[in-house]
């Protein structure tokens, strides 16, 4: 049948060669209409097929395998394999063409073996992340490590197939010089290795912006190459780190911070223990001016109040019962101010708190995030924070530590 059209192009007066490359063309195509025929066919019944059970089984783990696109792949098998057996009926008079195709057919296979093992290997991942007990378990890293294997014999196999020798006689040479091509090749196995995990775990794009304080690089990643990664610092010059670096080093990734529609604002003020003290009525009197905490001081001095008077308290001494402190007070008007500050994140956390005291003073820090990530943007926001903080002090009747130099020297 193969010759049918050959023999009715040679009765119809074409030389042998044409009659040759016209037969091979024909057959090709009609080779390959089928084998895209029988894999549309074949798709759509494992679809069918893999949903319908996917359906009746209580099980997720069909869906996850559907998810993963097994099925799909599985589909290709039946026609990579009528083309592996009719490409000798199709190239027969070009032996040399024949070899390539089939070589070529080999190694597809082993890409699709290696695809269709990824999608079981990555749905048995999903699968556990669903169950409790595998949820803080590193089950990616051990199908990383397993891929790379089956990676590895899979070029191997690719490399014999091609080369023509067999797959124990190609890896026995390739052991022989392996010092040698990793005593030369050292930094680029590294680097690719590094630029796989890399990749795979999206760890680093171009674009994001990271900080490794052993290289020296503080700004956005701008090139990630086999062996390096580059990295334009905020002053403009260029850090260049090695990929391999990326894993076996820590450094932080500020993508997070990008992606969450914030940026951390971390700072604090020291005030004096010394200026610390309980209000008076005519304190709170004072305070209550101060709109931002008006309504705070109406509340808490009547609860306080009435606490005292129902424990028959004896204010003539202030410190008996429950008192309000001008440092809990300046506290609240922080908390108040930020979150009703125009350029802060309302949606994220905004927290003033007391640190613990140290040998200068008491520290009250200030935790939120602004709206606006850009660091000029961001600086000066925070800059407009800190100034509002320290100018509003004095208010509360607090103090902010300064060293005094010539009391340091006189101790000294």
């Amino acid at each position: 049948m193969k010759h049918y059209l050959y023999d009715l192009l040679i009765d119809k007066g074409f030389s042998v060669d044409t009659a040759k490359y016209l037969n091979m063309l024909a057959l090709l195509i009609a080779l390959l209409i089928v084998a895209f025929i029988i894999d549309f066919v074949t798709k759509r019944l494992l679809r069918r097929f893999s949903s319908s059970i996917a359906k009746r089984t209580k099980t997720n783990f069909d869906n996850i395998l559907i998810t993963n696109k097994l099925p799909r792949n599985v589909a290709h098998i039946v026609p990579l394999i009528i083309l592996i057996e009719f490409v000798p009926q199709v190239f027969s008079d070009f032996p040399v063409v024949e070899d390539i195709i089939e070589k070529t057919l080999k190694v597809i296979a082993i890409l699709l073996t290696l695809r269709i093992l990824q999608s079981v290997l990555l749905s048995i991942r999903d699968y556990l992340k669903t169950l409790p007990r595998y949820k803080d378990k590193p089950i990616y890293s051990y199908i990383q490590v397993f891929m790379i294997f089956m990676w590895l014999l899979a070029i191997f196999s690719m490399f014999a197939i091609v080369t023509g020798i067999s797959f124990w006689e190609f890896v026995t040479s390739i052991g022989a010089v392996s010092a040698i091509i990793i005593l030369v090749f050292r930094d680029s196995i590294l680097g690719f290795v590094a630029s796989i995990q890399v990749t795979v775990n999206d760890m680093v794009r171009i674009g994001d912006w990271i900080t490794f304080d052993k290289y020296g690089a503080d700004g956005d990643v701008t090139e990630i190459t086999l062996a390096t990664v580059k990295v334009q610092n905020w002053d403009k010059t260029i850090t260049t780190i090695p990929t391999y670096a990326l894993i076996s080093d820590s450094f932080k990734n500020w993508r997070g911070m990008s992606n969450s529609g914030g940026r951390r604002i971390k700072r604090s003020v020291i005030l004096k223990a010394s200026t610390i003290k309980f209000l008076t009525d005519a304190d709170i009197v004072r305070y209550k001016k101060i709109q931002l905490v008006t309504e705070y001081l109406n509340t808490r001095s009547d609860e306080i109040n009435t606490a005292n008077i129902e424990n028959d308290i004896d204010k003539s001494v202030l410190i008996n019962g429950r008192n309000l402190t001008n440092f809990g007070v300046f506290r609240k008007y922080l908390q108040v101010y930020i979150e009703n500050h125009s350029a802060l994140n309302k949606d994220m956390t905004m927290m003033v708190r007391q640190l613990e005291q140290t040998t200068q003073g008491i520290p009250l820090e200030i935790y939120t995030f602004s709206k606006d990530q850009r660091w000029v943007n961001y600086e000066y926001i925070m800059g407009d924070i800190f100034d509002h903080v320290l100018a509003a002090v004095t208010y509360f009747d607090l103090g902010v530590y300064e060293l005094n130099l010539e009391t340091q020297s006189a101790i000294n």
